[in-house]
């Protein structure tokens, strides 16, 4: 069986070469139209600066804040309300500069002023530490999570925006961290630190969303295409280890997104035209200016390209997504959200166009996902706030495969799988941050989750990674599971140069009723206002995803998986824009699924070779894992006209077999290398590139005999991923052209991903077809291209 995400673009040779023409020859003339549009009009344009200042710890609104427009004389301050406006800016870019007694100074960049419109810039501040009658600050350009401070990264909208080699997607944004490893082109899955792709959580505005893609890995965090649209998000932290006790459920990583507000004052616009698709997003104020809504619609058209050019609309993707924000104040101190997110994934495949195209097997697919709540926030009188949510998350599949392989010559159909599986989610969390005093803080809330999954798969018979003929089984069951997780967060700081924070969780899953405490703990030390050094340790757990569980009545026996962080940093400013960060970590993972009957072989990898976890034998939980790394980073903020980051990682990532023997785990790249950053030589042009190169992974080897006997992949597993693939790199270039009319405004870009054409390999498959071992290649060089419209 295949994985969705790498033929998603897969087409026959000659459809790919004329597909290929048609793009590249509008990626010129788009690019052409930089020096060709003439503007009659040629006054200063102008905009809108404006937004609220608030106390990060309580979110209450800070009056007298000074907000300036940096090394100019233009600035606010802001009102009872904490809220601020700067007229009549000319547009460009401007980095803005926000100080209040007793706070931190903040530095925001990319503040991009567009002609009529509302540049909207909300900042939270952080309390200062005192030392005696001295206040001690550090650099503003660098947000810094206070319950987690340890392997945490935060990027701006502007950021997000301009990534190259990201196409708007934002896990691909993260691919340039040297925490995540490299996996494939096809595919965004986040592999963070040596851990499987369903180890990543995606939260939303104190939303839980499982997966942020379309065509997604079932029960994974990964996926082919990126669902969320960029010009909604406001921006993002990572969390690539030593998160704290108030996220659960989640051994690696976490994503915290948000999505910004709608525009309070105007009704705004924006058209979006790109290789993935067409959008619109609108917005406007509710109620005088008390709230404001926010809505974007995407659809792909590369069936249309298709059929353009005279091509069959065969297995071509056919994707589309909505996002919504709501946003009301109740009064000063209630606000509720309403969000929604929607992703409708279809793709279908001929018996006929599969033998044509020489595919061993061809599919039809159809996914509906929708995660929708409500949050409500409450501020407590600058004591404290909380964020209570309830939402709901649908995922619907209907995906069915059939092998033309064997029965190329026959009408009879075989079935691979039929794979049927409806699940509702209905989660309520609630979080709430209390302020004792200057020097202590404490987090306490609490997560229920509900599921009613109904399935209906049948899984046809086949040979497994040894050979070996596993016969069909079907699942048809029906079952409701809930989960409980309480936690506490403590954030001590001792004197003012040291920091303590002790969190605990506690969980309870009600499937293997199965009841963990995770208790947590984070270090910091401030050594001088430029330099910061930390440590950080805890236990993490997490459930096995639902659809290997049911896969045998005895999985209910099996322990949760859990891992060990152990980690040590520092950070140090090298200038007022530039940060340094060094990082060692151990992690070490226990519980882990393991099959007797593939002994070599890592369960929660196989999500990488299948896109879904297939195995119905007896599992045991006896299996152990680790990672340990160094990591380093060098991240430039956008202070004058350049902008980047560097970083490099050397990692080995190995678990125990069930025969004891220590093997690699398909995701270690061991070597990653990362270099991107910008030029923005005025306010019309910004030019980018991103280089990454990443050791080559492991994979296993065929037993060529054995598969030429049955006409399938039979892997020799002595030599489990002992082999190793080519190493990896590749260039994405960038090249981003503004546009400012008289009322409405143009972003225009033009990006090439591989540049040098790197023939790079992301697996090796046996051809049914042929019975051969075949190369999956990465993709080679790829024009893309596409407009943003402002109106």
């Amino acid at each position: 069986m295949g994985i969705i995400s790498n033929h998603i673009f897969t087409f026959k040779k000659g459809k790919r070469m004329k597909l290929n023409r048609v793009i590249i020859l509008i990626s010129l003339t788009l690019c052409l139209f930089y020096h060709d549009i003439i503007f009659a009009d040629t006054q200063i344009r102008k905009g809108k600066i404006k937004g609220i200042v608030t106390d990060a710890d309580t979110k209450a609104p800070l009056v007298g804040a000074n907000v300036m427009i940096k090394d100019s004389q233009r600035g606010a301050a802001t009102d009872e309300n904490g809220m601020f406006v700067i007229n009549e800016v000319p547009i460009g870019n401007y980095i803005i500069q926000f100080n209040y007694m007793g706070y931190k100074d903040y530095i925001k960049t990319d503040i991009i002023v567009r002609s009529k419109r509302i540049t909207y810039c909300n900042v939270e501040l952080n309390p200062s530490v005192m030392e005696t009658d001295v206040i001690v600050v550090s650099s503003g350009y660098f947000s810094k999570t206070e319950d987690s401070p340890t392997s945490t990264v935060n990027f701006s909208a502007e950021e997000i925006r301009r990534a190259p080699g990201s196409a708007g997607d934002v896990s691909r944004i993260i691919f340039g961290l040297p925490s995540v490893a490299k996996v494939s082109d096809a595919q965004n899955a986040l592999i963070v630190r040596g851990g499987s792709s369903f180890e990543t959580g995606f939260y939303i505005d104190n939303i839980e969303v499982p997966n942020i893609n379309h065509y997604p890995e079932y029960g994974s965090s990964g996926g082919p295409i990126g669902m969320l649209n960029v010009d909604l998000i406001k921006d993002v932290n990572f969390y690539s280890g030593g998160f704290s006790s108030i996220y659960n459920d989640k051994m690696s990583a976490v994503m915290e997104l948000s999505f910004r507000e709608g525009n309070r004052d105007e009704y705004d616009g924006q058209l979006d035209f790109s290789f993935a698709g067409a959008g619109l997003v609108g917005e406007g104020p509710i109620g005088s200016g008390k709230g404001s809504w926010l809505l974007t619609l995407r659809k792909s058209y590369l069936d249309l390209i298709v059929e353009a050019i005279g091509q069959s609309k065969n297995a071509v993707p056919n994707y589309g997504d909505m996002q919504a924000k709501i946003v009301y104040d109740l009064n000063t101190n209630h606000k509720i959200t309403f969000l929604d997110i929607l992703g409708i994934d279809e793709i279908h495949n001929s018996r006929e166009s599969a033998l044509e195209d020489e595919m061993g097997a061809y599919s039809d697919y159809i996914l509906l996902k929708n995660t929708a709540g409500l949050n409500w926030q409450y501020l407590w009188n600058k004591k404290g706030y909380s964020n209570t949510s309830f939402s709901h998350t649908l995922t619907s599949f209907d995906y069915v495969s059939y092998d033309t392989r064997v029965y190329r010559d026959s009408s009879f159909e075989k079935k691979i799988f039929d794979f049927k599986p409806h699940e509702h989610e209905y989660k309520f969390r609630n979080i709430n941050s209390i302020i004792l005093n200057t020097n202590h803080k404490v987090q306490i809330g609490a997560e229920a989750k509900y599921l009613s999954y109904y399935q209906d798969n049948y899984y046809g018979e086949y040979n497994d990674d040894i050979g070996r003929e596993i016969p069909a089984f079907k699942i048809d069951d029906k079952l409701s599971v809930t989960q409980f997780f309480g936690f506490f967060n403590y954030n001590w700081r001792i004197v003012p140069k040291i920091a303590i924070n002790p969190g605990l969780s506690v969980s309870h899953f009600t499937y293997n009723e199965n009841t963990y405490l995770s208790p947590r703990l984070n270090i910091s030390y401030k050594m001088s206002d430029k330099t910061n050094v930390y440590t950080a340790t805890g236990l993490y757990y997490q459930n096995l995803p639902i659809s290997l569980l049911v896969q045998n009545e005895s999985n209910k026996d099996l322990k949760d998986p859990k891992a060990y962080h152990y980690i040590v940093g520092m950070s140090h400013l090298l200038t007022e824009n530039t940060k340094l960060t060094i990082e060692v970590y151990d992690k070490e993972y226990k519980n882990l699924p393991i099959d007797p009957l593939l002994p070599t072989f890592c369960v929660l990898d196989q999500i990488v070779r299948y896109g879904m976890y297939y195995n119905p034998n007896l599992l045991e939980d006896s299996g152990t894992a680790y990672t340990r790394g160094i990591e380093f980073m060098v991240q430039k903020k956008l202070a004058q006209d350049i902008y980047g980051m560097i970083s490099a990682s050397y990692f080995r990532a190995k678990y125990r077999d069930y025969n004891g023997f220590w093997r690699n785990r398909d995701y270690d790249n061991r070597l990653t290398l990362n270099f991107e950053g910008g030029y923005k030589p005025n306010n019309k042009w910004e030019f980018s590139l991103r280089w990454i190169y990443a050791g080559g992974r492991p994979y296993t080897p065929f037993d060529e005999g054995a598969s030429e006997t049955i006409s399938r992949g039979v892997y020799d597993a002595s030599f489990t991923n002992e082999n190793r693939l080519p190493d990896y790199h590749s260039l994405d270039i960038r090249c981003d052209r503004r546009y400012n009319f008289s009322g409405s405004n143009l972003i225009m870009y033009f990006a090439i991903w591989n540049t040098y054409g790197r023939n790079n390999i992301s697996m090796y498959y046996w051809d049914g077809m042929k019975n051969k071992k075949v190369a999956v290649k990465q993709w080679s060089l790829l024009p893309i291209f596409g407009l943003e419209f402002e109106f």
